[in-house]
Parts: C-alpha cells; sequence; structure tokens
C-alpha cells in the first residue's frame, strides 16, 4: 500500500500544480471556471442612515404655538405674546405630551401637524411643573402616534435623533448619543431624572421627541433645563424619559394632575459601613436620612437625622433612585414600613405618606 501511494502521488500534486498555472496565466479559462462572485467593498455596502426612523417617528410631532395676552402696554393696545414649541401625539385619539413652559399662561394654544392640519381647540388636560410636562388634548381621531417599544432601556452610548421645530424652520432632525442617565442636580426635585445627550436642543425643539434608531421614543426633549443658568452650554442637553413622561401622562389622565408621595427628607446613598457611595460599583446597604422636614411626615413618626434607612416597604435600600420614586407614587395617606438602622440598633417606623405640594 506504501508503494501504491508513493507512485500515485507525486504524478498527482505534479497534475495540480500545472493545471493551477493555467489556469491562473489564462484570464479566459479562469473566467469559464470561477463565475464572478462579487466581493464585499465600501461601495457595495448600504451607506449609514436614520431615515427609516424619522420617517417612523417625524409624522407624529407636531408643532405648538401658544399665544398670551402681555398686560404690557405697547401703543396703547396690548400686545400678543408667542411661545413656539413641539409636541408628541401619543395616542390615536389626540393626547399630546409637550413641555409645560411652553404652554405656561397661554390663552390660546393652536397644534400644526407635519401634513399641513391646524387645530385651533386645544384643551389642556393637565401639567407637572417638576418634570416640566404638560398633556394637551385635540378631538381628531386616527393621528398618527409615536412609534413605542416598552422593551427599551436607554443606555449611555445609544444613538438618538431629536426632532422638533427649532426658531420655526420646519421640522428638524439632529443626531447625538445619550451621555449619561438618571441626571438629577440640573432639577430641583429627587422626584425627577433626566437623560442626557448631545443631540442638540434649541427655542422650538422644547416638547418634540427624542427616539431611537429605530424611531422608537426614547424621552420628551427640553430646552428648560439647558437655559435655567442662563449658560453658554454646548452638547449638554436633556430630556424626561419615557418611563417616567409616560407615569405623569397617566395620573393626569386619571387625576388632571400629578399626586406623589412626601415624607420630609431626602437622603445619602451609603455602603454596609456607612460610608457614602460616591461611584457607581459600590454596591448601596442604605440611605442616610438628610435635610430632614422638621414639620414632615418622617420627623413626626421618630425618624431622625444620620439615621440610616436600610428597608422601605419590605424592600432593600439598594438603589436610592428607585426608592424616591417608590415614595413618589404612593397615594397620600397610606403607611410604609420603614426599617433603619440607629445607634447600632435596627428600628421600625411606620410613617404616613403625606402629598407632595408642587409650585407653580
Amino acid at each position: 500500500m506504501l508503494k501504491f501511494f508513493k507512485f500515485v502521488l507525486p504524478p498527482l500534486f505534479a497534475g495540480l500544480g500545472i493545471a493551477f498555472l493555467v489556469v491562473f496565466f489564462s484570464p479566459n479559462m479562469r473566467a469559464t471556471l470561477l463565475p464572478n462572485v462579487p466581493l464585499p467593498s465600501a461601495m457595495s455596502i448600504d451607506h449609514l442612515s436614520f431615515a427609516d426612523a424619522v420617517q417612523r417617528a417625524a409624522p407624529s410631532v407636531v408643532t405648538i404655538i401658544s399665544e398670551s395676552i402681555s398686560k404690557e402696554p405697547r401703543y396703547k393696545r396690548q400686545n400678543t405674546v408667542q411661545e413656539l414649541g413641539s409636541g408628541v401625539i401619543m395616542s390615536s385619539d389626540g393626547y399630546i405630551l409637550t413641555n409645560y413652559h411652553v404652554i405656561n399662561n397661554a390663552d390660546q394654544i393652536m397644534v400644526l401637524l407635519t401634513d399641513g392640519r391646524r387645530y385651533f381647540d386645544v384643551q389642556l388636560i393637565g401639567f407637572d411643573t417638576i418634570t416640566d410636562l404638560a398633556l394637551l388634548k385635540i378631538n381628531v381621531e386616527h393621528l398618527p402616534v409615536i412609534p413605542i417599544s416598552e422593551r427599551f432601556t436607554p443606555r449611555v452610548g445609544d444613538v438618538v435623533l431629536a426632532i422638533g421645530n427649532p426658531l420655526n424652520l420646519g421640522q428638524t432632525i439632529t443626531q447625538g448619543i445619550i451621555s449619561a442617565t438618571g441626571k438629577q442636580k440640573i432639577t430641583d426635585s429627587p422626584y425627577n431624572s433626566l437623560l442626557q445627550m448631545d443631540a442638540a436642543i434649541n427655542v422650538g425643539n422644547s416638547g418634540g421627541a427624542l427616539v431611537n434608531s429605530n424611531g422608537d421614543l426614547v424621552g420628551i426633549t427640553s430646552a428648560q433645563f439647558k437655559t435655567r443658568e442662563n449658560l453658554d452650554i454646548q452638547g449638554i442637553f436633556f430630556a424626561v424619559p419615557y418611563s417616567l413622561a409616560k407615569e405623569v401622562m397617566d395620573k393626569l389622565i386619571r387625576h388632571g394632575r400629578v399626586v406623589r408621595g412626601y415624607l420630609g427628607f431626602t437622603g445619602t446613598a451609603v455602603d454596609s459601613t456607612g460610608k457614602e457611595v460616591s461611584d457607581k460599583f459600590t454596591p448601596v446597604a442604605g440611605l442616610r436620612i438628610t435635610n430632614l422636614d422638621p414639620l414632615g411626615p418622617a420627623w413626626q413618626a421618630g425618624i431622625k437625622e444620620q439615621d440610616i434607612v436600610i428597608k422601605i416597604a419590605g424592600e432593600d435600600v439598594t438603589n436610592p433612585q428607585k426608592t424616591l420614586t417608590t415614595i413618589g407614587n404612593s397615594e397620600p395617606g397610606h403607611e410604609i414600613e420603614f426599617e433603619l438602622y440607629r445607634s447600632g440598633e435596627v428600628l421600625k417606623v411606620m410613617v404616613k405618606v403625606a402629598e407632595l405640594e408642587t409650585k407653580l
């Protein structure tokens, strides 16, 4: 058998080598034996585009013009002051989310759709100053609704598109990424939590849609938080995340206002040793009570400054933002059990929830 292979293999390899050389140096034969197979190249790959996402989302983003009568005399007559903004159609029967500051003190509100339709009979369902959101209603059916994905969770680095009508130039798209989530320092309330991104937001964009690369709603944009300090800021813009905006919208539809629970304190996240947590990697073991309202529900229940809350309503305090959300969503009058650590002892305290008063 070995002699057989020694006899057969050398001629076989020699024949294959000769055949390869003939095919390689003969273009006609190479074209016949090897049909043209397109190789991947930069020219054959489709260009990157968000056109499909814009096509899905843009029809549901509207322009909002609010008018108010100024009492300042000018040429001995009253003046009409206009505020320009955007809005997002949330339901086919006419519910529209926008920013509160767009319609604040408005005597008349006008809604303009992308197809040219205009509506002057606009009802203000309610507003929430903490999130700077307002809910409008027009009596129209079969409106284009913003695409929504309940499974989508915004993450740092996600590509986002802001859709609105900046400076009344017409519907405009700006693109960026989510820079941070859960931003609270820019707001006046721990009950708010914003998305930070670098998609440009200008006057007129307020209340417009922030969508992902599929066109699904990520948040409601707001220029209010950018201009609060009157700084010339570049690349730092904010939006109310969809999950929070939906909570506000649902409450406005049910009650006409946003009812939040109030316990009368703020807190600092601490680890298992009681040290303040200043990064995202150290596990949170509790919430140290700070800024205790001397007449608030927590104080009345016996909670003291520097107490460390380790459980609320039976749930471990591992996420301060989630804990504050739980408190805010609690019905006024409801009692919540607190488990806290004080001077080496674990105590349980029942706290009766009050209603948070919001400033106009």
